[in-house]
Order: C-alpha cells, then sequence, then structure tokens
C-alpha cells in the first residue's frame, strides 16, 4: 500500500479525507501537529478517531518549542501585528505545521501527502506552497477543495460508512494556539456585526486589577514576576493570568491571499501584551534608525509569512536582522491587567538610553548650550529656507 501521510485536526474535513483515501488503498499515517492547542484528552480522541477511520498510524507530533523558535520568536522581535491588530495566530501555525509533515513524510518515505483545505481560504496556499517547494515529487491530495464538497455530502458520506458520529458544526469555530486563538462565526462573514461574548473562549472572572513585570533578554520572554522559564512557557503562563480578564480580544479584516476581503475574531491576550511590553522596552533600548528600519522589516516579514512565502530566502535575511536588533533588548516591562484591558507603566533597563545627564526633556539641557541649539535649529532648517525662498509666488 501506498504510504499517505494526512494532515489530520479530528474535525469533519479531515476525517471525510481520512475515510475516503483509507477507502482508495493507501496507508494513512494521520498526522497532527501540536501548536498550542490540544489537550491531552483530546489527542487521545483524535487517535481513536483516526483509527476507527482507517489510518494505518496516528501521531502527534509536539511542535511548540520549533514553532517559537522558527516563527513566533521572530514576530515578537518585529512586533508583528498584520494591519496593526492581528498578531498572525493561525498563518503562522500553518507554516509550521506544513513544515513539521513534510519532515515526517520523507522520514517514512510516503508518497503523497494531503489536507482537508478547501478551495476558497488562504490554508491551502500555504500548505500546498511549502509541499511543493519542500517535496516536490509528492503529490498533493486535497479531497474536499477538489470534489466542492458541502458539510452535509461529507457528513453523508461519513454516516453511509457507518460513523453515526456527531458532526454538527459548532456556532463558533475556535481555533486556539501558542500565539492566540481564532474565533469565527456568522457574525464574521458580515462587515457590521460584532461577535458576542459567548463566542470568545475566555469570559470575564477577575474584575480587580493586577500588576506583573515581564523580564526580556535580549528580546525575548523569560519571566513573569519571579518565574523564570523557558519563552514558551512564559508565553503559555501568561495567557492563563489574563485570561481571567478577558484580554486581548478583536476583529481583524484583511486581504486574504486569494484576494477577497476576510473578517475574523481572535482573543490573543499573552501575544498582544508581550509584543506592546516588547515595543516598549525597545522604544528605550534602541536607536531612533533601529527602530525605524526594524519597523519597515518587521511589516514586511509578516506580510510574506502571512502570504505563505516563509520559505523565501529574504526572510532568514530578515529574522538575521530582527535577531541582531535585540542585543540590548534586556529588561523589566511592568505591566498592570484590568478587565479587557491592560496598560504599560514603564521599564527598568541597564540600556536604557532615556539619561538625565543628557538632559530631560521639555525640562533643561545639559549636553549643549543655548547657542548651540540655535546654531543646530538654524543649520536644520537651511533646506527648508532655501525650497521657500525660490519658490516664494507657489
Amino acid at each position: 500500500m501506498k504510504k499517505l501521510v494526512l494532515a489530520y485536526s479530528g474535525g469533519l474535513d479531515t476525517s471525510y479525507c481520512l475515510r475516503q483515501l483509507s477507502q482508495e488503498g493507501y496507508a494513512i499515517h494521520a498526522i497532527s501537529i501540536n501548536t498550542g492547542g490540544f489537550s491531552d484528552t483530546e489527542v487521545i480522541e483524535m487517535e481513536k478517531r483516526a483509527y476507527a477511520l482507517g489510518a494505518t498510524h496516528f501521531q502527534n507530533i509536539d511542535a511548540l518549542d520549533n514553532y517559537y523558535d522558527r516563527i513566533v520568536q521572530y514576530l515578537l522581535y518585529g512586533n508583528v501585528l498584520r494591519n496593526g491588530t492581528y498578531p498572525l495566530s493561525v498563518s503562522a501555525e500553518r507554516i509550521i505545521q506544513g513544515m513539521e509533515i513534510i519532515a515526517y513524510a520523507q522520514q517514512i518515505d510516503a508518497t503523497a501527502i494531503a489536507h482537508g483545505s478547501t478551495g476558497a481560504g488562504n490554508d491551502q496556499v500555504r500548505f500546498d506552497m511549502i509541499f511543493q517547494i519542500l517535496a516536490p515529487d509528492m503529490d498533493i491530495i486535497t479531497p474536499i477543495r477538489d470534489q466542492q464538497l458541502s458539510r452535509q455530502q461529507e457528513i453523508t458520506y461519513l454516516q453511509k460508512e457507518g460513523f453515526q458520529m456527531s458532526w454538527e458544526k459548532a456556532q463558533y469555530s475556535i481555533n486556539k494556539g501558542l500565539w492566540g486563538t481564532s474565533v469565527g462565526g456568522t457574525e464574521t462573514l458580515t462587515s457590521d456585526q460584532a461577535l458576542p461574548e459567548k463566542a470568545y473562549p475566555s469570559q470575564l472572572i477577575k474584575k480587580d486589577s493586577e500588576s506583573l513585570t515581564l523580564h526580556f533578554e535580549k528580546g525575548a520572554p523569560v519571566g513573569i514576576n519571579s518565574h523564570f522559564s523557558k519563552p514558551v512557557s512564559i508565553i503559555q503562563a501568561l495567557a492563563e493570568i489574563a485570561a481571567p480578564y478577558a484580554i486581548g480580544r478583536d476583529v481583524h479584516v484583511g486581504d486574504t491571499i486569494v484576494g477577497i476581503k476576510g473578517r475574523v475574531g481572535f482573543e490573543a491576550a499573552a501575544p498582544l501584551i508581550l509584543i506592546k511590553a516588547h515595543q516598549l522596552l525597545e522604544k528605550h533600548t534602541l536607536s531612533k534608525w533601529q527602530q525605524f528600519q526594524k519597523d519597515q522589516m518587521a511589516q514586511f516579514y509578516g506580510m510574506q509569512l502571512h502570504e505563505g512565502h516563509y520559505l523565501d530566502p529574504v526572510m532568514r535575511d530578515i529574522e538575521a536582522f530582527l535577531q541582531s536588533s535585540q542585543d540590548k533588548v534586556t529588561g523589566q516591562v511592568k505591566v498592570k491587567l484590568h478587565p479587557y484591558r491592560f496598560e504599560l507603566e514603564g521599564i527598568v533597563s541597564s540600556h536604557d538610553l532615556m539619561q538625565t545627564q543628557f538632559g530631560s526633556y521639555g525640562e533643561m539641557n545639559k549636553a549643549w548650550s543655548a547657542a548651540e541649539a540655535k546654531g543646530f535649529i538654524k543649520i536644520l532648517a537651511t533646506s527648508n529656507k532655501i525650497y521657500h525662498t525660490v519658490n516664494k509666488e507657489s
């Protein structure tokens, strides 16, 4: 039997793919990639369902550390928010999931790879591009896209095959991961409706404020208050602390890869708090032009990642720049959590460039005289003075 690796989530689409392809004579390796979205109980249930549907082998691959090392850390170093709003929660996951699937497929000498993406979304592009680039000789099989199946057609097929599982579509689709949780519903298919409170996975429980100190070392989150650990653990711990405050909710509207507008809700307390805290620390520790240039490159990096171009070599070049820019981004950021929001109170860093011995903004100049200031301003104005002198009439 030909070995086929299926990117398996346990949902309706990938369950249909698993059953149909197993009936076509493939030995199906159903592989789920953990990027922060599966509990141990969920993995056990996924495994049971996979074998019942006809899988030859099931495996859940823990990709959390790889996900952080290869993608998330650079999104944090770049303070990447697509359209100033969205921390690229889902799109970043799909890239690492695709690469992990390829690595497994090559390890077992599979001849084909399959996924359950439809023909109307971004994920088909991201998965196919990763697969085509890293494994150009492997067949890519996409039953849902190729057959243009509706949910009801998939359910009917599975029921005929003897699987009377509960396939009812949840009112809200939730995709949870390390770098945030997306939320989709009927409201996000419109331009004017807001997601209701019940749609978000975290509900408001705490109403008293809480202060935190976040520790960064060379741009990486390494501690909360007196607790220090690896970045993945710090992100997870911060998410748990912030969840009872219902922080990090928003709705992102953007341009999809396939050319249509898309709207999605999300809850990303830890990413948003960390990005804003990290950005504040950078404002104190980076030069003016470091910040300016880094913003341009980070915006491009986020766009390319979203569009599925992660494997373009320019991405490694930008990552090298982002990594280098973090050399002095070490210190503590004081954060205060409130219901539905957070505020940044200040930073402490040995690399803080806000030094009073050179002057206090709006108060006193210590590093230059009044005459030097006047001369500096006169020279600074020269180019525009020339322009306006020459073009008086206009």
